[in-house]
């Protein structure tokens, strides 16, 4: 209002004296240069091309043109006005018309503020029709390029692991099963595990993938990873190969369906081909790089959405806490998840193995932008456990892990009782060909989360997660293989975090700390954590981590790991990670 009255007295002024006239011409003509300048200046920065600038330019004049008609045509008619309406008075009373003066100062600044106001207006508009109009991304480019959007990530380690030198031997059953036995392990020096030698290792993970979004619900992503083909719950590369070139595979390949509404409430989501972790979970169950080969669905019901909390939330990153996955749901909701996944596919046989699971939870905000997250789970895994081959047969052969790291209950399916060409040895444990899972597995998990916000930008979180194994089976273990197992089929854990939910931008930082205890056939050992007492169950332990961003979307991330093995032979780890990150 003030501008306007202003603006208003110097227009009023200019039209009563020469000075004012060219004060007036200089203003419009620094305005004029400065808003061809700055479209000048983006044509040469390539934010906007020359056709479209002439345009702008055309417009504008012939606008201005029009404006400035109709103006000149509203003043002379109130000129006429008040000249006949003075005259009138005049000659009747005599008066005559007095005018105020304008001091220079006021009306310089005026110009001042009036140049400030319309230049900060021009650039807004010329930004804003930019943005909407995508200038400077050539006409020739097809639509779809704009529907797709790359990332990446890459991660450089170093490992120093720690062994105390009384711990005992650990056979490594999955290169037993791979050589053949025993016997031809320990000829090939393989056989066991390290378990007393420290060793220091530097690592490296590169990821890059795209999404693309085919329509407004459906979209398609891939992902190609460093990988170790043998392991699906680790992407690392150890440096040190330097005669040999690196694996690099398809990680991710998927399809995404999502419902929604008007109001933006996303009521359903169903994914299909190898996926990302769609389970609200912790790493107890799941390590953080494993994939999931199947399909999956989450129906959501939304509630509360009205709620100006509610309305104001931006979620972080639900994997911004390491080992953590918060889910993609949205406070506040009550959500229902399924999934089916076949883990192996058996030849000559309609056996296959497969994963099945079910999980239903909450997700809302309980006060101001503090989030509360809870979660029942089950997991059934299909035709997971070991079979006894029959004498000379090897039907179930098939039974035997693809993949384990070393933890659960462990059965011979063969031996030399039932395959005397395992006889090649002359102690009991050499007997040994192939060895499998002695437990089924049907695993009951429940996760709380706490995300406590009032220290914005610090965050306290609160997590406890807990499983148990409702699969185990002593009676049937002793009638198949005549071993004696005693059932330790519980887990849990419980973790602090202090400081920013995900790490974007310099000084950006936080601190962790995590107690946990992972019975021998709690959970699957094939899927856990791959750091924590060097991968798999029967570990208990603590976990001290800190992360700092030391530039924009760069952070290191660096844990002390210190973990004993709970009813198995004498095994104590000490591990220290140290991360360097960086994505975009």
């Amino acid at each position: 209002m003030k501008i306007a009255t202003t603006t208003a007295a110097a227009l009023l002024a200019g039209s009563l004296t020469q000075a004012a006239q060219a004060d007036e011409r200089e203003a419009t003509l620094v305005n004029r240069n400065t808003t061809l300048n700055l479209i000048e200046a983006l044509v040469k920065k390539g934010v906007l091309d020359r056709d479209s600038a002439d345009a702008m330019i055309k417009d504008a004049k012939a606008q201005a043109v029009k404006e400035a008609r109709e103006e000149i045509a509203r003043d002379d008619a109130a000129a006429a006005k008040s000249d006949s309406s003075a005259a009138s008075t005049g000659n009747k009373k005599g008066q005559s018309v007095h005018v105020a003066y304008v001091p220079q100062i006021v009306k310089k600044e005026i110009r001042d503020e009036v140049r400030a106001e319309l230049r900060d207006e021009v650039v807004r508009e010329v930004k804003t029709q930019a943005k909407n109009e995508k200038w400077g991304i050539p006409a020739a480019l097809p639509d779809w390029v704009s529907r797709i959007k790359p990332y990446f990530d890459m991660r450089l380690r170093f490992a120093d692991e720690f062994y105390q030198g009384d711990n005992a031997q650990y056979f490594d059953w999955m290169q037993i099963n791979e050589d053949g036995g025993i016997s031809q392990a320990l000829a090939d020096n393989q056989a066991f595990l390290n378990t007393r030698i420290d060793r220091t290792r530097f690592r490296e993970r590169f990821r890059l993938g795209f999404d693309a979004q085919i329509t407004e619900q459906i979209k398609a992503g891939f992902r190609f990873a460093t990988s170790n083909q043998f392991s699906p719950v680790s992407n690392n590369q150890t440096l040190g190969n330097t005669g040999q070139s690196w694996e690099f595979a398809i990680d991710r390949a998927f399809l995404q369906y999502d419902y929604v509404d008007g109001d933006g409430h996303d009521w359903f989501t169903l994914s299909g081909g190898r996926i990302a972790n769609p389970w609200v979970s912790s790493d107890v169950v799941y390590d953080p790089d494993l994939s999931f080969e199947g399909f999956a669905g989450t129906l959501r019901w939304p509630f509360n959405q009205s709620d100006s909390d509610v309305k104001t939330y931006v979620a972080p990153n639900p994997t911004g806490r390491f080992g953590v996955n918060m889910g993609q749901q949205k406070p506040d909701s009550v959500f229902a998840t399924a999934g089916v996944f076949p883990i192996q596919e058996v030849d000559f046989s309609s056996s296959d193995k497969w994963l099945f699971g079910g999980q239903i939870g909450a997700d809302w905000l309980v006060f101001d932008q503090s989030r509360l997250i809870v979660q029942g789970s089950y997991y059934h895994y299909k035709n997971i456990s070991a079979r006894r081959n029959a004498f000379e047969s090897r039907q179930y052969d098939w039974t035997a892990p693809e993949f384990m790291q070393k933890g659960n209950s462990l059965v011979a399916i063969n031996d030399a009782k039932n395959q005397p060409a395992c006889n090649t040895g002359s102690l009991g444990a050499q007997n040994v060909c192939l060895v499998g899972l002695a437990s089924g597995f049907q695993i009951f998990n429940a996760s709380v989360m706490f995300d406590y916000a009032d220290f914005a930008p610090t965050h306290v979180f609160l997590t406890f997660d807990y499983a148990k194994n409702l699969g185990f089976d002593e009676e049937k273990i002793f009638r198949q293989f005549g071993d004696r197992i005693e059932p330790k089929t519980n887990a849990y854990q419980v973790r602090l975090d202090i400081g920013r939910p995900d790490l974007r931008h310099f000084g950006d930082w936080g601190a962790y700390f995590a107690y946990r205890y992972l019975e021998r056939d709690s959970v699957l050992d094939a899927f856990t954590d791959s750091v924590f007492h060097e991968g798999g169950t029967d570990a208990e332990g603590w976990v001290i981590g800190a992360t700092y961003a030391v530039a924009t979307n760069t952070w290191f991330n660096l844990r002390w790991f210190s973990t004993d093995a709970i009813d198995g032979p004498p095994l104590s780890v000490d591990t220290l990670t140290v991360d360097l990150n960086a994505r975009f």
